[in-house]
C-alpha cells in the first residue's frame, strides 16, 4: 500500500519534486499537493513577461492537470494548510478538513517584504510575487501611468520592465549605490543601469524610502532626504522572507528559514522542506535552481537512494528586454584570486572570470551570456582550466577547440 506523502505548496519546487519522485519511486507514495493559489503550478520566473503581455498566464503553466493525474497526484489548489499536528501526522486545511501523512514536505516558498514606512497600506501599493499580484498591478495601472518600483534587484527590474512594456512611466528606486549589488560587480552594474535607462526606465540610487504619500490612494514616494517622486502606483520588490509560519506553529526548528540537514530533513524526522522556505547550512536560497537541486536530492532520499544535498553555487540569469546578464560563484574575487576581464563598451559587452588555484570560481557576463551555463558547470565541477586558459574568455567552442588541438 502506498505511503501518504503530503506536499504543502504548489509551486516550482513542488512540481519538480513530483517529477523527480515519479522517475525514482512511482507508486511508492500516494501524493497530495496543497496550494494556496487557485491554479496549477506555474513558472514564476516569467511573471514579468505576463505583465509585459509577452505571454499569457496559461502559457507559463508548468504542467497540465492530466500530467498530475497520470502520476497519481491529488491536487488541492485554492486550499490553505493552516496547521500541522505532528503527534497524529495530520495537516489541517482551512475549513476543518485534515489530511494524514507518513511524510510531509514543506515547499511554502517566501513572502515579499513590505517596508516598515508610513503609507504602505494605501491603495495602489502592490507587491510583485505571484499571478494575483499581476492582476492587481494591471488594474491599478489602468487608473494611472506613473509607477515607482522600490527595489533594484532581480525582481524589481523584472517588474519595472513589465510595467514599462505595458505603457507605464517607470522609476526604479534602490537603497544601495548600484543595481543588483548582490549579483554584479560595480562595472557590470553600471552597464546595467545604462541599459535600463536606455529603455526609458528612470533609475534613482541611494534612495532611502521614508514614506508613501497619498490620501484615498498613493500619490508619491518620499525619501529620507526630503525629495519625492510622484506615483499613481508603487510596486514593492525590496526582498523576500522565507514563509516559516506553518513549520514554526508545528514546533519544527526555524532560523531565518526552516532548518534542514543534507537530506532536507527538519528537526521532525517525518517533515522535510525545500525551496525558498528552507535554510540549509545557514543559507536561504531565493532562486529556482537550488530548489530543483534540493528536489532531486530529496526524491533520492525518499526513494531509498543516497544522494545528499551539499549546498548550491549561486547563479543569476536576467534576460529581459534584450538585456542579457549572468553571474555565478565568487564573482567579486578576493584573497588568492585573479581576474581575467574583457570589455567592449561599443557593443555593451563585459566579461569577468575569477580564477583561484587553477579553477574557475566565479564569473560575471553582461551583453553576451550564451556561455553562462558552461562557466557555471566549470565552477561546480572544480575542473582545472589550465589546459584551455588562453581560450577560456572566448567561450566553450574556443576552449574545447584549443583543448583538442593540444591533445592532438
Amino acid at each position: 500500500m502506498s505511503e501518504p506523502l503530503v506536499i504543502v505548496g504548489n509551486g516550482m519546487a513542488a512540481a519538480r519534486l513530483v517529477e523527480e519522485l515519479a522517475g525514482r519511486a512511482l507508486g511508492r507514495y500516494a501524493i497530495a499537493v496543497i496550494g494556496d493559489e487557485p491554479r496549477l503550478a506555474y513558472n514564476r520566473v516569467l511573471l514579468s513577461s505576463v505583465l509585459a503581455r509577452e505571454v499569457s498566464p496559461a502559457e507559463i503553466e508548468l504542467r497540465p492537470a492530466q500530467w498530475w493525474r497520470d502520476r497519481g497526484v491529488t491536487l488541492l489548489y485554492g486550499r490553505s494548510a493552516v496547521a500541522i499536528d505532528p503527534e497524529i501526522r495530520r495537516v489541517r486545511l482551512a475549513g476543518g478538513a485534515t489530511l494524514p501523512y507518513s511524510k510531509l514536505v514543506l515547499t511554502t516558498g517566501s513572502k515579499p517584504i513590505r517596508l516598515n514606512v508610513p503609507g504602505m497600506e494605501l491603495p495602489g501599493v502592490m507587491t510583485f510575487r505571484d499571478l494575483s499580484d499581476i492582476t492587481a498591478i494591471e488594474q491599478a495601472a489602468s487608473s494611472g501611468r506613473r509607477a515607482v518600483v522600490i527595489g533594484g534587484g532581480l525582481l524589481g527590474l523584472e517588474a519595472a520592465y513589465g510595467l514599462a512594456r505595458s505603457g507605464a512611466d517607470v522609476t526604479v528606486v534602490h537603497l544601495m549605490d548600484r543595481l543588483m549589488e548582490r549579483q554584479l560587480d560595480p562595472r557590470a552594474s553600471a552597464m546595467l543601469k545604462q541599459a535600463v535607462e536606455h529603455k526609458g526606465i528612470a533609475v534613482r540610487l541611494e534612495a532611502d524610502t521614508a514614506a508613501i504619500e497619498g490620501g484615498d490612494r498613493v500619490g508619491a514616494v518620499q525619501f529620507a532626504d526630503g525629495t519625492r517622486v510622484a506615483a499613481d502606483l508603487v510596486v514593492v520588490a525590496a526582498g523576500i522572507r522565507p514563509n516559516v509560519d506553518l513549520a514554526y506553529s508545528a514546533g519544527v526548528a526555524v532560523g531565518r528559514g526552516i532548518l534542514v540537514d543534507d537530506r532536507l530533513q527538519t528537526s521532525d524526522p517525518d517533515i522535510y522542506a525545500i525551496g525558498e522556505c528552507a535554510e540549509h547550512r545557514g543559507a536561504c536560497y531565493g532562486l529556482v535552481e537550488p530548489a530543483y537541486e534540493q528536489a532531486r536530492a530529496l526524491a533520492s532520499h525518499l526513494g531509498g537512494g543516497s544522494e545528499a544535498y551539499r549546498g548550491s553555487v549561486l547563479a543569476t540569469n536576467l534576460k529581459v528586454g534584450g538585456i542579457a546578464l549572468f553571474s555565478a560563484g565568487e564573482f567579486l574575487g578576493g584573497a588568492g584570486t585573479e581576474a581575467i576581464v574583457l570589455t567592449d563598451p561599443g557593443i555593451g559587452a563585459y566579461k569577468k572570470l575569477v580564477i583561484k588555484d587553477g579553477c574557475l570560481v566565479g564569473c560575471v557576463l553582461f551583453g553576451d551570456a550564451a556561455d553562462g551555463l558552461w562557466y557555471l558547470e566549470l565552477i561546480r565541477s572544480k575542473q582545472s582550466i589550465e589546459p584551455f586558459r588562453g581560450e577560456l574568455m572566448f567561450g566553450r567552442a574556443f576552449a574545447e577547440r584549443g583543448s583538442a588541438a593540444l591533445a592532438a
